[in-house]
């Protein structure tokens, strides 16, 4: 599964915030991944049970458990206005409890941004699993946990809603959204 421009928004509009995103599913699941953010030069890679790295060094999620202290990571809906009341909700309720809350604009960043502590946790309603895939793996192999805005196990199979975290702050974030 390739995409080969996450963030291309943020490309055409010049803004340093897109990668490449590659992953190998086996039977549909994340096997390895790689998402290369390209203007920073930074390659995030992950292999399944051999852990993941950034730029060959491991990596691990942050260690914060206080959602005052989080720093999250989510993606606004873009293409239905009718998902926008409802994300409001939501972005309402974690804006309320934490840090502060980003929307970078290259899911695959955020969720490489998961793995290795830039992000406490992250969430966006829905994603192509081409958006996705090698940043689910990166995550759980830096310790993380993955899954769907209603706590069910993260399939690279289609479209879907993705909340990421460690795992304190991906319980939390499930339990505010």
């Amino acid at each position: 599964m390739i995409d080969p421009l996450d963030g291309t928004t943020n490309f055409l509009h010049g803004v340093p915030e897109y990668a490449v995103s590659i992953a190998l599913l086996w039977h549909g699941v994340p096997t390895v991944g790689v998402v290369l953010a390209v203007p920073r030069g930074e390659c995030f890679t992950a292999v399944r049970g051999g852990g993941a790295r950034l730029d060959g060094a491991p990596i691990t999620v942050s260690r914060i458990t206080e959602p005052r202290r989080a720093l999250i990571g989510t993606g606004f809906p873009f293409k239905d206005p009718d998902e926008i009341p409802p994300y409001q909700a939501q972005m309402s309720r974690v804006m309320a409890e934490v840090s502060g809350v980003r929307r970078p604009g290259a899911a695959s960043l955020d969720l490489a941004s998961v793995a290795c502590g830039r992000f406490d946790a992250f969430w966006e309603n829905r994603l192509s699993a081409w958006d996705f895939a090698a940043g689910m793996l990166l995550v759980t192999e830096a310790g993380g946990q993955v899954s769907t805005l209603d706590g069910s196990t993260l399939q690279a199979t289609g479209p879907s809603s993705v909340v990421a975290g460690n795992p304190t702050m991906h319980a939390w974030l499930l339990a505010r959204l």
